[in-house]
């Protein structure tokens, strides 16, 4: 049995053309060994009809045996030339000769050399592909970050647009204006009140700050006291 390594041959076939060849072996010689027992079981069956033939069981067992062991050496003879032919030409894959999914090995060749640049710019493109992934990730979130505040802000300017329909119906036509409006307002506003307040406290400053007025006290003629 050839101990051969065909790897090239076990990727085309799915099987190791030497387990192919060894169970073609097995089964031939089972076949053989099978033949060998139908034909012992005929001669004792032809010895039943001669009982005086001298010749037994054990005998005829022997003999079989005998045969079987000459049978089998020419047997294995035979079968190691059929084992060469099928090796070299039936389950052999010239070394000429690519598979089709393997053609593209044939076109492009690299050195080892080639191959370890290869493997370096294939590895720099999966980092790189890794980083742009994450960017875009980044910016994706980034995107429905812009979409909610776009969303908030569409309603802001809804609210704005009720808000300037209603000025409008209450005679108010410019918006802005009616907000400038609104804020100079307040901050008169914001003036008399800080003026009021100022005052306020000044008023209560001067109230604490008079002295406060003496009762005096006369006995009259009669003995009674007058306040003046």
């Amino acid at each position: 049995m050839s101990v051969i390594p065909m790897c090239y041959e076990t990727q085309y076939f799915g099987f190791t053309p030497q387990t192919c060849i060894l169970r073609l072996y097995i089964s031939f010689q089972d076949y053989l060994f099978d033949m060998l027992l139908v034909v012992e079981s005929v001669i004792l069956k032809k010895l039943e009809k001669f009982p005086n033939s001298g010749i037994n069981r054990f005998e005829v067992r022997e003999s079989t045996e005998k045969y079987l062991s000459l049978i089998n050496e020419r047997f294995n003879y035979l079968f190691q030339k059929m084992e060469n032919c099928l090796l070299r030409l039936v389950l052999n894959i010239p070394r000429n000769i690519l598979l089709r999914e393997d053609e593209v090995h044939g076109n492009y060749s690299y050195s080892k050399n080639q191959y370890d640049v290869l493997q370096n710019e294939v590895q720099t493109l999966h980092r790189q592909y890794k980083e742009e992934k994450r960017v875009t990730q980044s910016l994706l979130a980034e995107l429905e970050e812009q979409k909610a505040v776009q969303a908030e802000l569409e309603k802001i300017l809804s609210w704005f647009d009720g808000l300037d329909k209603i000025c409008r119906e209450h005679g108010i036509i410019d918006l802005m204006e009616s907000f400038a409006f609104m804020a100079q307002t307040s901050k008169k506003l914001q003036v008399s009140v800080k003026e009021i307040d100022d005052k306020h406290k000044k008023l209560a400053l001067d109230m604490t700050s008079r002295t406060p007025v003496q009762r005096r006290t006369q006995r009259s003629s009669q003995g009674k006291l007058t306040l003046y």
